[in-house]
């Protein structure tokens, strides 16, 4: 009775191993003809034989169902994740090339995909297809940088920030080697898509003097993005953090500077943002743009004297910075605000009558002084409507009809 039974089993087991092959064979067959639903069918068939298969059909199976699942490119997203997680269970050195092969395959659909998703401004999937393209050949860290970036975009913060983390953890740097090579006929300089391709042109005559250089590291801006998302997210302390770290890699970098005092100011620690941008400033003279911004944050702190300052210096270093005059005029005007009160407060006596004409004379020297800033700035950009409001304003009330109506009209131009 015994034997009877293990040879009854035996001859199960063997017709299952002839039916396994039969609907691998049909499904490789009809995948071949792009017969996609009998194909499935197959795979299904088969998937119901899975645990007596060895790891040779096992191999096949994944292999085979991975195929059915991309559809040449065709296929959803859910099932290119499907199809890419499928080739991680083949394990048969029989399927490795083609397993290579059908990975190369998904992998390029992934990052083309990607790429022309971020054309279309679609942040978001563009993203997850970079991020898949990472997660199936994980060689290429440079994928993992573009989902984190793009998730950025898509302000998809703490999905950008655990991709980021996970950069930094790893030590990416995105450095990468360019080739150059001078045009003979022009002598300009051009970039080359790999060694190979420079040097060809250079043992053809056509260029000569091949150099090669580095990029610059993308790590410091990894570590401002998670400086950055943290100010977002509330965390504060972790940004901070990351930005001390991000400096420690880079202390020369003014930009990394400026973001460390963009994160105080957010945090209101304005002293502390001003501190930084000074320092920025020795580091980097001659940016306008610092000089300006310290003169908003002393005007903010209504300091004046430095705010005027840093104003004549952002326009010493840039003659049309338009919104410097602008600042310049109102803070002048800023002060006719005092000058009301005064004049609000007088009684109606005599000495009180003379009073209000000394601080009516102040204030029309006020506006008289605030008139060449802001005619410097609509004379750099005469689309300005502030600037030609508020000299409307002061041409009216200095008196000066003529002016008056002819920014009148500007201004009013312009709110159309």
């Amino acid at each position: 009775m015994n034997k009877y039974f293990v040879f009854v089993l035996a001859l199960t087991l063997g017709f299952s191993a002839i039916a396994q092959k039969k609907e691998l064979k049909t499904a490789a067959k009809e995948l071949k003809k792009n017969n996609l639903e009998a194909a499935v069918t197959a795979l299904d068939a088969a998937e119901a034989l899975m645990s007596q298969m060895d790891d040779k059909s096992k191999s096949q199976y994944y292999l085979l169902r991975s195929k059915s699942l991309f559809n040449n490119g065709e296929a959803d997203f859910s099932d290119v994740q499907k199809a890419a997680e499928a080739l991680s269970s083949i394990t048969s050195s029989s399927f490795e090339q083609q397993a290579i092969a059908q990975k190369q395959l998904i992998f390029a659909h992934l990052v083309n995909t990607a790429s022309s998703l971020y054309e279309k401004n679609d942040y978001l999937n563009s993203s997850d297809h970079f991020e898949n393209a990472y997660r199936l050949s994980q060689k290429d860290t440079l994928y993992l940088y573009y989902a984190a970036s793009t998730a950025v975009t898509a302000k998809a913060y703490d999905k950008s920030l655990s991709m980021y983390e996970e950069l930094k953890s790893l030590g990416f740097t995105g450095i990468e080697k360019q080739y150059f090579a001078t045009n003979k006929e022009d002598q300009k300089e051009e970039s080359f898509n790999s060694k190979v391709l420079r040097d060809v042109s250079v043992k053809s005559g056509t260029h000569t003097s091949p150099t090669d250089k580095l990029t610059d590291s993308k790590f410091p801006e990894i570590i401002k993005n998670i400086a950055l998302i943290y100010v977002d997210l509330g965390d504060n302390d972790k940004a901070l953090e990351a930005m001390l770290l991000a400096r420690s890699e880079n202390p020369d970098n003014v930009n990394l500077l400026l973001t460390e005092a963009n994160v105080h100011y957010k945090m209101g620690n304005v002293e502390k943002f001003k501190e930084l941008l000074e320092m920025a400033t020795q580091m980097d003279p001659n940016n306008a743009e610092l000089q300006y911004n310290l003169g908003v944050v002393s005007a903010e702190s209504n300091d004046i004297e430095n705010a005027t300052k840093y104003y004549q210096n952002a326009i010493e270093l840039k003659p049309d910075y338009t919104n410097a005059y602008i600042n310049l005029a109102a803070l002048i005007l800023g002060q006719e605000e005092g000058i009301l009160s005064q004049m609000n407060a007088l009684g109606s006596s005599a000495s009180d009558d003379r009073k209000y004409d000394q601080l009516k004379a102040e204030r029309n020297k006020l506006y008289l002084d605030a008139i060449p800033y802001l005619e410097k700035a609509i004379g750099i950009d005469s689309t300005n409507f502030q600037a030609a409001k508020t000299l409307s304003n002061i041409y009216s009330a200095t008196g000066n009809t003529e002016k008056f109506k002819e920014f009148k009209a500007l201004a009013e131009s312009l709110e159309e």
